[in-house]
């Protein structure tokens, strides 16, 4: 029997913006209030609990300006249906399963099933799908990736509509993670942080209806890095946690909570606090190293311990620690799996910016240049930002011969073109 979901859109927005209760969500709209020019007008959880119940009340006008602006949604997002848009009593309701119509990102409603049209295989056929595309994300180019995935979760959701019981369940798991690697796509090697923070939305409502709490958390992690890279301190420590609260349902590896350590660190290094970050890693770094008897699961693909090194030599790095960021990302270099080629771009980056803190152009245009390289074979935006804030931090030695012959590459014909296209 398919368990009740309630409003899942609404909870899965809630969620997504850090409120991991309903009793907190009251209370930022009672907040809200005072802010909008509303007065005073306490928001219970109650009434959070009508508006995510299998059939919420719509919402007076004072509340959906409380509900928007909070969440940064469109109320019509949010799992309410209008009164002028409800069927006549005593109307039939539509039979059959209804087509999906959505967008690229936006959220929807994820849709039900009266009877199982497909066979009981569906879900696995769909799941192993998913997980050819998980292993091709590593050497495709993006801009060949992103929309084959994003049909894959185009027809995961329309399946969904045909598709009851452990079925259902397992199909939703799988779309949740063809989710989450749409939104790694757009956000990562796209740099469309917009777009990936409806992906991670809708990817929560599937995490949501499949139950999986440790992929809500993955989910609900890379969702933090949206407003942890634009400077948003505050929201991205809400969204992280969320997500901490989210793992704590679930059997976490020692790796997958030092990852969350390393999440958290990569924000608070883009928000300036560098020694709140560094406290962090060598958090995740004792996690590690006291391990436990749980196994991270097939598809948290993304995290080594030589990847939390590099997340380390960043922040070291940030924090002006040059001679240690050195060491570490020297030796990250080393340790990094060959096929890690998008991590290696990032970190000769990182490498370059080092060079150019230590007042040495030469070898900061030799590493930028190696990550070109890397970059020709595999192109990875977040790589790419890398190399030109090195250029930026170039600028003094602009008329070096190095400099000149960076800006060769950098600006070629064939890299310019393929920066713009992608």
């Amino acid at each position: 029997m398919v368990r009740p979901t309630g409003n899942a859109r609404l909870k899965a927005a809630r969620q997504h913006a850090g409120y991991a209760s309903q009793q907190a969500f009251a209370d930022a709209l009672t907040r809200a209030a005072t802010t909008l020019g509303l007065g005073h007008i306490e928001v219970s959880a109650r009434q959070v609990r009508r508006w995510e119940s299998a059939s919420p009340p719509w919402p007076r006008a004072d509340h959906q300006r409380l509900i928007v602006h909070v969440l940064q949604m469109p109320i019509e997002q949010l799992g309410f249906t209008p009164p002028w848009d409800m069927p006549p009593q005593g109307a039939a309701p539509a039979t059959g399963p209804q087509p999906a119509q959505y967008g690229s990102g936006a959220a929807l409603p994820l849709p039900k099933a009266a009877v199982a049209v497909q066979p009981d295989t569906v879900g696995a056929d769909y799941a192993t799908i998913t997980v050819a595309y998980r292993r091709l994300y590593w050497s495709v180019q993006p801009a060949q990736m992103h929309p084959a995935v994003v049909e894959h979760t185009r027809l995961g959701t329309q399946l969904l509509s045909e598709t009851t019981g452990v079925a259902r369940r397992v199909l939703a798991t799988a779309l949740a993670e063809s989710l989450l690697l749409a939104g790694r796509i757009e956000f990562f090697d796209l740099r469309q942080p917009e777009e990936a923070d409806q992906t991670f939305v809708r990817a929560l409502q599937a995490a949501g209806e499949a139950d999986e709490a440790l992929l809500g958390a993955a989910i609900l992690a890379h969702a933090a890095f949206v407003p942890g890279w634009a400077g948003r301190r505050e929201e991205a420590a809400e969204r992280m946690r969320a997500a901490r609260t989210y793992v704590r349902r679930g059997p976490a590896s020692a790796e997958f909570l030092a990852w969350l350590d390393a999440v958290e660190a990569e924000c608070e290094t883009r928000c300036g606090h560098t020694r709140e970050a560094l406290r962090l890693i060598a958090h995740g770094e004792e996690v590690i190293t006291a391990g436990n008897e749980n196994t991270s699961p097939d598809w948290f693909d993304w995290f080594s311990p030589v990847r939390l090194a590099a997340f380390k030599g960043n922040t070291e790095l940030k924090a002006g620690h040059i001679p240690q960021a050195r060491e570490t990302l020297t030796k990250v270099l080393k340790e990094l799996p060959t096929d890690s080629a998008k991590q290696r771009s990032v970190v000769l980056g990182d490498l370059a910016a080092v060079e150019v803190a230590a007042n040495n152009p030469e070898a900061a245009c030799a590493r930028a240049e190696e990550a070109l390289d890397q970059l020709a074979r595999t192109w990875y935006a977040t790589g790419m930002d890398r190399i030109l804030d090195v250029r930026r931090d170039l600028q003094p030695w602009a008329d070096h011969e190095c400099v000149r012959h960076l800006d060769d590459r950098l600006y070629g014909w064939q890299t310019t073109l393929s920066a713009l296209k992608r």
